[in-house]
């Protein structure tokens, strides 16, 4: 990786290098060196360029790049883009022309790469089709087209009570460890063969959760279609910085190019914590929880870049599924309260019913998708349109009868039916289920095929249909129900 890392930054510099050389000469007074004069903690403050550009590029000691991040008078404020090891006051600061750029193209696909476009998977670094800013203004309204198109997340729960539309922002919210994540890569997995890239950005991820990650995209069949960048948490604060806003620019190409692409950031509430840690020792004045006033702006102005353009724009989709970490399942602290805003829908997790055992554990009560209604297969609509209110009274009656208190026939025989169907709407991560498959589970709840079953019986019945209907007709409902009743006598025959 050291090795890939000194070529690249080698091939920058001289890319740099030729463009200075073609450049006009410079205006008088405009300088093209800097002097650094404090360095620390992947900050740099600069002197003596006072022409350089919001977002611009600066080259330091040891060929490493920079992104001017603060105009002040007399000095600029500059975030490493890599190690500060070898920088010191004093230094001379190089000003490449433009902003700060990262590589974009199909000789992304199948690669892992850090923000800076710099392979980390082994092997030699992609070759772009061309680089792009980091930084571009969102979709205009008048270029923008109706989402109207499914994404398929292959979560039955999701794709029945809260569905995505292409061109969507739906926020994956929950506390840690309750499977965000997990939410988030059956999304990507259930990409797999149709015509969406899927594009992950681990942002300070840990090592071992990234490696699973890569293994898990790679196992379902991505292995050559998918981008994965990679903030790692030991890694320069720049490249955390500039992550989420690197990899837009990546999923950018293909919308524009009239493809589409379904991009996880994960999770912006690492990189609202690194913006903080950035802006504090660029002495910005702290605001609520100690965060600088612009982080609202921060965040929505790069989710705003999702969009499905219009046919005459070339109808091309950018989906995003920002991840946001929670503490103690609080939606109203500072940064879940910003992103609930800036998205069209939030998939919240709710800790206890993960811990009771319930995967996914979605907050039927608290999770929304304002959107993506309009693009649910009809076939899906008709049978989800009551489940919501179905689903959210069983839970009312459920928790009411943990009191111990007396209760008619009626109300144990509505319990007992949501059970059956909490069981059904469940999966295990990595196995992201077809149209048919969720047409199918839905269709043996509203036709009471399962009822009478044990709960471990309808998991079985579960697992059965969804292992054998993948390549059905989701319209063909009696072809739906033998394969049902099938898989039900299946089950209840038992083994062999």
């Amino acid at each position: 990786m050291s090795a890939s890392l000194s070529t690249h930054l080698a091939d920058w510099t001289r890319q740099q290098s030729q463009t200075l050389a073609s450049q006009p000469a410079p205006a008088p007074g405009w300088q093209q060196l800097g002097r650094v004069s404090h360095i620390g903690d992947g900050i740099a403050l600069v002197s003596g360029l006072e022409q350089a550009p919001a977002d611009g590029m600066l080259l330091f000691t040891g060929n490493v790049p920079g992104l001017v991040l603060d105009l002040d008078e007399g000095r600029l404020g500059c975030l490493l883009l890599g190690a500060a090891e070898g920088i010191k006051a004093g230094d001379p600061v190089r000003m490449a022309p433009g902003v700060l750029r990262v590589p974009v193209g199909d000789g992304l696909l199948g690669r892992v790469i850090d923000p800076m476009g710099r392979a980390l998977d082994g092997r030699p670094d992609p070759t772009p089709d061309r680089l792009e800013p980091i930084e571009r203004p969102a979709p205009a309204l008048t270029s923008r087209g109706t989402v109207a198109e499914r994404l398929a997340t292959g979560t039955t729960i999701i794709d029945s009570l809260y569905p995505i539309g292409r061109g969507q922002r739906e926020l994956i919210v929950g506390d840690r460890g309750t499977g965000k994540t997990c939410i988030a890569m059956d999304a990507l997995l259930a990409q797999a063969g149709g015509d969406v890239i899927p594009i992950y950005c681990a942002i300070g991820q840990r090592a071992s959760a990234v490696a699973d990650v890569i293994a898990t995209l790679r196992d379902g069949g991505l292995a050559d279609r998918a981008i994965i960048i990679v903030a790692a948490p030991d890694a320069a604060p720049g490249l955390q910085w500039i992550g989420p806003y690197a990899a837009m620019t990546m999923a950018e190409y293909f919308r524009d190019s009239g493809r589409h692409a379904l991009l996880v950031l994960d999770d912006l509430s690492k990189h609202a914590a690194m913006h903080r840690q950035v802006s504090l020792l660029l002495q910005r004045p702290p605001g609520r929880e100690a965060f600088p006033g612009d982080i609202f702006y921060l965040h929505s102005r790069l989710l705003e870049r999702s969009a499905k353009l219009s046919d005459a724009a070339g109808g091309g989709s950018l989906t995003c599924l920002p991840v946001v970490e929670t503490q103690a399942g609080n939606l109203a602290a500072y940064i879940p309260t910003n992103l609930i805003s800036i998205t069209d829908g939030q998939i919240v997790l709710d800790t206890s019913q993960f811990q009771a055992g319930q995967r996914p554990a979605v907050d039927v009560g608290r999770s929304v998708s304002r959107v993506g209604a309009r693009t649910q297969p009809p076939e899906l609509r008709k049978l989800a349109e009551k489940l919501k209110l179905e689903y959210a009274q069983f839970l009312e009656l459920e928790a009411f009868t943990r009191f111990g208190g007396l209760v008619d026939e009626r109300t144990k025989q509505t319990v007992e039916r949501g059970r059956r169907l909490r069981a059904l709407l469940g999966q295990r991560h990595g196995h992201p289920r077809a149209l048919a498959a969720e047409v199918a589970l839905l269709l043996s709840h509203a036709d009471g095929l399962l009822d009478g079953l044990t709960l471990p019986q309808v998991e079985q019945v579960r697992d059965g249909i969804a292992a054998s209907i993948d390549g059905n007709d989701p319209a063909n409902l009696d072809n739906l129900r033998r394969i049902i009743q099938t898989a039900k006598a299946a089950v209840l025959k038992g083994p062999a």
